[in-house]
């Protein structure tokens, strides 16, 4: 049985309040997470990626810096969908400093 189905089973034997409780519980674990972005140590070195890819925000981020539109990352990422990018421009606007030093260490190599 994987985590997930054993929490299903636990959550069904839980009251609201418990519920309620664990909910609180994973809000503050996640802390900073963002929903579409994972960042993954043996996935693209641990950068923050686009779910279900491979695709590190910052070369979504530099990509638009340099003046490719939304509709051309679409067409060029056919796994890529409106919201990846959505929450690719919302990540870079909170990891502005992290996602900017990944631009320039990847320019540099």
């Amino acid at each position: 049985m994987s985590t997930l189905q054993e929490a299903e089973k636990l959550l069904s034997g839980m009251t609201q309040g418990e519920k309620a409780q664990l909910l609180q519980l994973v809000a503050r674990d996640m802390g900073d997470a963002y929903p579409g972005i994972d960042s993954i140590p043996s996935v693209c070195g641990g950068e923050p990626c686009i779910v279900r890819t491979r695709i590190p925000v910052w070369v979504l981020v530099n990509a638009r810096e340099l003046g490719t539109n939304e509709a051309n990352l679409l067409r060029c990422y056919p796994t890529l969908r409106a919201e990846d990018l959505a929450n690719a421009w919302a990540y870079f606007r909170s990891h502005r400093q992290e996602i900017e030093l990944q631009i320039r260490e990847n320019e540099a190599a």
